[in-house]
C-alpha cells in the first residue's frame, strides 16, 4: 500500500516560481508541501546570475510589495546594484543587481525552511492526480500528486512549477540527450499525465553561454563596469545596502568570432533542424544574433562575476549551443578571453510548456479544478516573470481553498497584472519576457511606487504581515502630510506642488522654501516628486483606466454559449470560445478581436437568454 501525506496546497518544483507559490500559500495559512527532486538547487539561477532589469525590476518590488521572497533575498545576496535608464524618466527606471548564486540559493532556501506552515521535501513527482466531476464544468478537480517510488500527497490544490524540466533535451553541438538542466534528469511522467488529462502541450527552446574560470581573463582588455555608489534596494523592507561591490566587465565580438561561427553554422543545432522549438527573441543565441544582424561588425558581452567565493563568471550575451570545439575556438578571438578556461559548455535545451490560454486570470487551469500553473510551464522566460506568478498562483490556490475570489490584478495596477493578462488573453507564439512597452498605463506602474498599489491589497488578503505593513502606513502617512502641505505652500503664485511639475524642479527647490522637511526620508521625497512631474499624465491614463473598467463590469458568464450569438464573425467565435474571457474588457484584448466584435457581443449580452444547458 503506498505512503500517503496530507497536505492543503501541494507546489511541485522549487525554482523561483515554485518556492514564492509556496510561500504565499503558506503566509496564507495553508498547510504546504514544497516537492523538488534536488533541495540542493532551490531557487537555482540556471542562466544569468542576476535579478531584475527594467520591467523585470518593476516585477521584483511588486512581488515585495505583496510580501513576497526574490527582493530581500537580492538585497542581502547582491554583489553589484545598477540602476537602469536613469537619463529617461522615473517610470522607464529599472534596479538590477548581480548575485551571489549560490547564497541567493541558500537565502531562498532559509526563507522556505522557516516558514510557517511549510514542509520542504525531496521527491520527483511523476503523476497529477485527479477526480472526475460529474456533470460539472470543469470535469476533472485535484486531489493530489503521485512521487517516484509510488508516494501519493493528497491535497486540494496543486501549484504546478515545472521549469524547463518536462520531457528537457539539451543540444550541444550534434549531441542531444534529456536533462532538465545539466547534470540534472528531465521528467516524463509530468507531460504524459497533462495529455491524458487533455491538456494541449508544445514545445519551446532556450539556452545559456559557457562559463569561465576568472583567474584565466585577461582583464586589462576589458572596460569595467562598476555599481551605483548609492545602491537602492529591491525590499521595501531593506533600509540600505552596504555590501562591498563587485565590478562586471565588457568586451566584444568581432568579425572574426562572426566568421567562424557563420563557417559553423552546419554543425548548429538551431540551423541542422536538430533544434526545432522556438526559442526567446530578446535573449538569442550568439549564433542567431550573428545570422540576424549580419550588417553587425560586433556584439557586446558582459563579464559577470557567479559569486564572491568562486572565480567562475557569466558571459551575458554569448549564449550557444555550438559544439564545444566551436565554443574553445570563438573564445580564443575574443578580447581579453584568449586563454580563458571553460569551466562549463553552453548549451540549449528544449522543454514542454503549457500554452496559456488554457489557464484563468486566477492561474487555475480551465480543465481540473485546483490545478493551477506558474512559471515557465506557462511559456515566461525570466526568474522575476515566474516568481511573480508563483506568489498569484500560490496565493490564489490557498484563497480557493477559503471560499475566497481570487486574488487577479488590473493592468492599471501591476506589471504582475499585465503579464498574466497577456498570458491568458493573447497566448504565446515564444517565450514571453516583460518589458515596459507591454504596459499601456507605465506611468502609474513605477518601481518606487509598488508598495503604495499593492500592499494594501496583500494586507487585506493576508499575504502582507506586521512589520511591513507599519512600515508602508508610516510612509504613506508622510507623503499624504507633506503632500497637502505643499497644495497650501504657495511660490510664485502657485502651490508648490504645482512648481515640482516645472521642467528642472527638484525636491531641493522645496527645502529652499521649507527647510523643516530636511528630514524628509528619501523613499517619501521621491514619491512626492514623481507624483507631481506625472499628475497631468495619470489624469489622462485614469479617464481610459475608467473606461476600462465599466467594460470588465459587464461580466461574461463561464458557460455562454458564442456559437449562439448572431452576426458574430467566426474568427471571434472560435477566439472567445477558446479564450473564455470574464467580461468585456478582456475580451476586447485578446488579438485579432474587432470593435465591431465587441459591440456584436456586448449588445448579445444586454438581451441574452440563460445560456441552453
Amino acid at each position: 500500500m503506498a505512503t500517503c501525506y496530507e497536505f492543503d496546497v501541494v507546489v511541485v518544483g522549487a525554482g523561483h516560481a515554485g518556492t514564492e507559490a509556496a510561500l504565499a500559500a503558506a503566509r496564507l495559512g495553508a498547510k504546504t508541501a514544497l516537492l523538488t527532486a534536488n533541495l540542493d538547487t532551490i531557487a537555482q539561477m540556471s542562466c544569468n546570475p542576476a535579478i531584475g532589469g527594467v520591467a523585470k525590476g518593476q516585477l521584483v518590488r511588486e512581488i515585495d510589495a505583496l510580501g513576497g521572497a526574490m527582493g530581500r533575498a537580492i538585497d542581502r545576496t547582491g554583489i553589484q546594484f545598477r540602476m537602469l535608464n536613469r537619463s529617461k524618466g522615473p517610470a522607464m527606471h529599472g534596479p538590477r543587481a548581480q548575485a551571489d548564486k549560490r547564497a541567493y540559493h541558500y537565502e531562498i532556501r532559509r526563507m522556505v525552511e522557516e516558514q510557517p506552515n511549510l514542509s520542504l521535501r525531496q521527491e520527483t513527482v511523476e503523476d497529477l492526480l485527479v477526480e472526475r466531476q460529474c456533470s460539472q464544468h470543469p470535469p476533472f478537480r485535484a486531489v493530489g500528486v503521485r512521487v517516484l517510488g509510488d508516494a501519493v500527497y493528497r491535497c486540494r490544490a496543486v501549484v504546478l512549477c515545472a521549469g524547463t524540466f518536462m520531457r528537457g533535451l539539451l543540444h550541444v553541438g550534434d549531441v542531444s540527450f534529456p536533462g532538465g538542466r545539466m547534470g540534472e534528469p528531465a521528467v516524463a511522467g509530468l507531460s504524459r499525465s497533462l495529455e491524458q488529462l487533455g491538456f494541449e502541450l508544445a514545445r519551446f527552446k532556450t539556452g545559456t553561454p559557457a562559463r569561465l574560470n576568472g583567474r584565466t581573463l585577461r582583464y586589462e582588455q576589458m572596460t569595467v563596469q562598476h555599481g551605483d555608489p548609492h545602491p537602492q534596494p529591491f525590499s521595501f523592507l531593506t533600509e540600505r545596502i552596504d555590501c562591498q561591490q563587485l565590478p562586471c566587465w565588457i568586451t566584444y565580438t568581432n568579425p572574426q568570432v562572426h566568421e567562424l561561427i557563420r563557417a559553423n553554422l552546419h554543425r548548429a543545432p538551431m540551423y541542422t533542424g536538430q533544434i526545432r522549438s522556438t526559442g526567446p527573441r530578446y535573449c538569442p543565441s550568439i549564433e542567431t544574433k550573428v545570422v540576424r544582424f549580419a550588417d553587425r561588425t560586433r556584439h557586446q558581452l558582459f563579464l559577470e562575476p557567479e559569486g564572491r567565493n568562486t572565480h567562475e563568471v557569466y558571459i551575458n550575451g554569448l549564449s550557444t549551443s555550438l559544439p564545444r570545439d566551436v565554443q574553445d575556438a570563438m573564445l580564443r578571438l575574443i578580447p581579453g578571453l584568449e586563454q580563458a578556461e571553460v569551466l562549463r559548455y553552453g548549451y540549449a535545451i528544449e522543454y514542454d510548456y503549457l500554452p496559456p490560454h488554457q489557464l484563468r486570470p486566477s492561474l487555475e487551469t480551465k480543465l481540473v479544478e485546483g490545478h493551477f500553473a506558474a512559471g515557465q510551464i506557462n511559456g515566461t522566460t525570466g526568474y522575476e516573470e515566474a516568481a511573480g506568478q508563483g506568489l498569484i498562483a500560490g496565493a490564489n490556490a490557498a484563497l480557493k481553498l477559503l471560499g475566497k475570489d481570487p486574488l487577479v490584478l488590473r493592468r492599471d495596477q501591476a506589471y504582475l497584472g499585465v503579464m498574466i493578462d497577456d498570458l491568458v488573453t493573447r497566448g504565446v507564439d515564444e517565450p514571453y519576457r516583460m518589458f515596459t512597452s507591454r504596459a499601456e498605463y507605465r506611468l502609474l506602474l513605477r518601481h518606487d511606487n509598488a508598495d503604495r498599489r499593492l500592499t494594501p491589497i496583500g494586507r487585506q488578503l493576508g499575504l502582507v504581515d506586521d512589520q511591513r505593513w507599519q512600515r508602508f502606513e508610516t510612509k504613506d502617512a508622510a507623503i499624504r502630510r507633506i503632500s497637502a502641505l505643499l497644495d497650501t505652500v504657495r511660490w510664485q503664485g502657485e502651490p508648490l506642488s504645482k512648481v515640482l511639475r516645472r521642467p528642472g524642479a527638484s525636491w531641493n527647490d522645496v527645502l529652499a522654501l521649507l527647510p523643516e522637511l530636511a528630514d524628509t526620508p528619501a523613499e517619501v521625497a521621491e514619491q512626492i516628486v514623481c507624483d507631481a512631474r506625472y499628475a497631468g499624465y495619470i489624469g489622462r491614463q485614469e479617464a481610459e483606466i475608467a473606461r476600462q473598467q465599466r467594460l470588465a463590469a459587464r461580466r461574461i458568464p463561464p458557460d455562454f454559449q458564442y456559437d449562439l450569438v448572431p452576426h458574430l464573425r467566426a474568427e471571434a467565435r472560435e477566439k472567445f470560445s477558446r479564450i473564455r474571457p470574464v467580461d468585456l474588457a478582456q475580451a476586447g484584448r485578446i488579438s485579432g478581436i474587432t470593435p465591431a466584435d465587441l459591440a456584436v457581443l456586448a449588445l448579445h449580452l444586454e438581451g441574452r437568454q440563460p445560456a441552453r444547458q
